[in-house]
């Protein structure tokens, strides 16, 4: 039995690892994770310009407004958090004359008036950038603002006094409760998305592999000769480790995509501001203060064994119902189910900072497929204790355990059943007679 199983597995996983489409869906994994990452240096490289270098030539028709304007553009760039490099300069050249020499300039016309004080003409030769325009339309608001106030003579800084915003002293007594609190926003809104995401690939890659391997072996037939060489139960083990070992070494692959994305980002960027370095510099001390790295060493391996066990799990039910499927209708059907759960699962872990305190959301941490991803969450977040992802553990091991032992009479029945009958009708009729 074991000799058989082994040749079977080897077999299963090494017809994955060595077809074309494994082979050429992953150059292609790699090429775009890599590409993702590098983005900004690939459109510089074809001639982009992510540094947006902005060239305004200003008019003052009232020759006191330019300084004002020069200021307000500068305000303006940290308002809108822009990192365009804007170069203003005055000319007394006429509008007429420097409209013909305008090219990737733009002319800003200022002048006086009656009604408003201020009124101003932007002239460009192409369509502005709708971040440049709502820069310069900001300065220019504010340009008016202060302008008006010089010709009726108020007080700029008494005004700016009376409607300033409210200086309201925030005093939290427990400081380490709020700089952590913060902290896990940030964790929770970027870090933990980024980690989980390859797990919920991986899961919709195990459920479509194991699924469409046992229809293949049972369209074309060769599921009949398998069968008579080796019990339905080694057939099925063997098609479970396959698929859970495919799915770690792709798991394996996707990461080391992404560790030389970074790579390849660090080496070829010229801009130390955009340096992988400085970025993993600045996330690894939000992680230090926030005490998620204090937490590293139960996280790490609880999410490592929910996540094994949750492979486990998935391709459990996807095998059983699999073996059910004789076209490629039931197939689509078995899927649709076992897709929504792992989708719930995901935005329930992306989302659950949201159910603070919520005793719903610690209850569905129990839930097999679901605590996968869910009881990390709120583990890292402290919604949970330790206690709780042990029991969560101990709920997916007894699902599995169950899953697997009741399962592989339906499997049994299921893989030498050609009838045409629809998948859900085939497996409430398996349930019935086993009963």
């Amino acid at each position: 039995m074991n000799k058989k199983l082994r040749f079977l597995t080897k077999t299963s996983l090494l017809k994955k690892i060595k077809s074309k489409w494994f082979i050429g869906i992953n150059i292609l994994i790699l090429i775009i994770i890599v590409g993702i990452l590098n983005i900004d240096s690939i459109i510089s490289f074809f001639g982009g310009d992510f540094s947006n270098n902005l060239e305004v030539v200003v008019i003052d028709k009232t020759e006191e407004v330019y300084d004002i304007f020069k200021a307000n553009i500068d305000s303006s760039k940290e308002v809108l958090d822009s990192d365009n490099s804007i170069k203003i300069k005055k000319s007394n050249k006429s509008e007429k004359e420097l409209k013909k020499k305008l090219d990737d300039k733009i002319l800003i016309v200022l002048k006086s008036s009656p009604e408003e004080y201020l009124t101003a003409k932007v002239i460009s030769k192409k369509k502005i950038d709708a971040i440049d325009y709502q820069l310069i339309t900001s300065a220019l608001s504010s340009t008016k603002y202060n302008y008006g106030l010089i010709k009726t003579n108020i007080d700029i800084e008494k005004l700016k006094m009376i409607s300033s915003e409210m200086k309201i002293d925030r005093v939290v007594l427990d400081k380490d409760s709020k700089s952590a609190a913060d902290n896990m926003d940030t964790i929770m809104g970027t870090v933990f998305p980024t980690i989980i995401l390859p797990f919920f690939m991986l899961v919709i890659f195990l459920v479509q592999m194991i699924g469409s391997e046992i229809y293949e072996e049972k369209s074309s037939r060769s599921m009949e000769i398998i069968i008579s060489s080796v019990s339905p139960k080694v057939h099925f083990i063997s098609k479970i480790i396959s698929s859970n070992l495919f799915a770690i070494i792709q798991g394996t692959l996707l990461i080391s995509y992404g560790a030389i994305g970074l790579i390849v980002k660090n080496n070829i960027s010229t801009s130390s501001s955009s340096s992988i370095t400085s970025m993993f510099s600045t996330l690894w001390t939000t992680l230090v203060e926030s005490g998620f790295v204090d937490k590293l060493y139960y996280i790490i391996p609880i999410t490592l064994l929910l996540l094994l066990l949750s492979f486990f799990a998935y391709s459990l039910v996807a095998g059983i119902l699999a073996s059910m499927t004789v076209n490629m209708e039931d197939y689509q059907q078995i899927q649709t189910p076992i897709m929504l759960v792992s989708l719930l699962s995901y935005y329930l872990a992306i989302m659950a900072g949201v159910f603070d305190g919520s005793t719903f959301i610690k209850v569905l941490s129990y839930v097999p497929f679901i605590s996968c991803l869910l009881s990390p969450a709120l583990l890292v977040i402290e919604q949970i204790s330790i206690v709780d992802v042990l029991i969560s553990i101990a709920v997916l091991l007894i699902f599995n355990i169950f899953i697997f032992r009741h399962g592989m009479g339906i499997y049994k029945e299921g893989i030498l059943n050609y009838s045409n009958e629809k998948v859900w009708s085939k497996f409430k009729k398996i349930i019935k007679n086993k009963n």
